[in-house]
């Protein structure tokens, strides 16, 4: 049984105060009783959430926390006490322990942190560190070019924001290569820009040039089709008002125009016009 994970349990039995839950070693967990509905029969198979009780039992949940074992995520401090700071997790009965030793700075009541979350050998609990870098760029980075990548974003730099990569490894989001507001502890889409020979890596939002420009010219045409086969918008038109109407440049929105024009499709002028 996976603890600070989700698992696929079998309705073993039920009791007063709730079901006992049982994997496919034997092993029993109980679902207590406010979690359990009439569907919840004998042999039925359920996805919970498993994680240790403040005497340190396993029991599981339906609810959904914000992180499971091996994420990291963006978490509001809820306390501070005299042995860490409790995180609001997600779940009704448990905060996430960041013991003191695990945080960077003094965490404060209140604000949010990017933290990672780990299953704690010797004691068996789910806790919560912020210092992050012993467990990222652990492994050689193989990525490739325009390879599409999950990234959450940790901290706003002089050039851009600092980002995770996969929950693997360190990256660089250039200020430039977004549209639109980026926040920390946001997950985005991204594409691999290039992986440097020291190993760090660029990342983009920004579909990789030919991969945008081929979507926004099919943009342009169904634009186009939409409304009448012509539009006001050319290459000479005020970025911000391409920018309003295709969420793009107007560097790629020229070259759009000028793929289109080249596969026949559209005429150029103060108008475009479909072919």
């Amino acid at each position: 049984m996976k603890i600070g994970q989700y698992n696929e349990l079998k309705v073993n039995r039920s009791v007063d105060f709730g079901l006992y839950l049982i994997d496919d070693e034997g092993n029993e967990v109980l679902l207590p009783k406010r979690y359990v509905t009439d569907e919840m029969a004998e042999g039925k198979m359920l996805e919970v959430f498993v994680y240790n009780d403040s005497e340190n039992r396993p029991v599981a949940t339906t609810e959904r926390p914000h992180a499971v074992v091996g994420d990291f995520a963006l978490m509001r401090v809820s306390a501070v006490n005299q042995v860490g700071a409790f995180l609001d997790w997600g779940l009704v009965a448990k905060e996430l322990l960041v013991p003191f030793r695990e945080q960077r700075v003094k965490m404060q009541p209140g604000r949010s942190y990017i933290v990672y979350i780990y299953l704690d050998h010797e004691s068996q609990r789910v806790v919560a560190t912020a210092k992050l870098d012993k467990y990222l760029n652990n492994t050689q980075p193989r990525y490739y070019h325009r390879q599409k990548v999950d990234v959450l974003i940790v901290q706003r730099t002089e050039l851009g924001y600092k980002v995770i990569v996969n929950n693997l490894h360190w990256g660089m989001l250039y200020a430039n290569e977004t549209y639109g507001d980026v926040n920390v502890g946001e997950r985005h889409t991204a594409f691999i820009k290039q992986v440097r020979d020291d190993g760090k890596i660029d990342v983009t939002l920004l579909k990789i040039e030919k991969m945008r420009v081929d979507d926004l010219s099919t943009q342009i045409l169904n634009y186009l089709k939409n409304h009448g086969g012509s539009m006001t918008l050319n290459d000479k038109s005020d970025p911000k008002e391409i920018l309003a109407a295709f969420n793009c440049s107007k560097k790629d929105f020229k070259k759009a125009l000028g793929q289109l024009y080249k596969e026949k499709k559209v005429t150029l002028g103060d108008q475009v016009k479909l072919v």
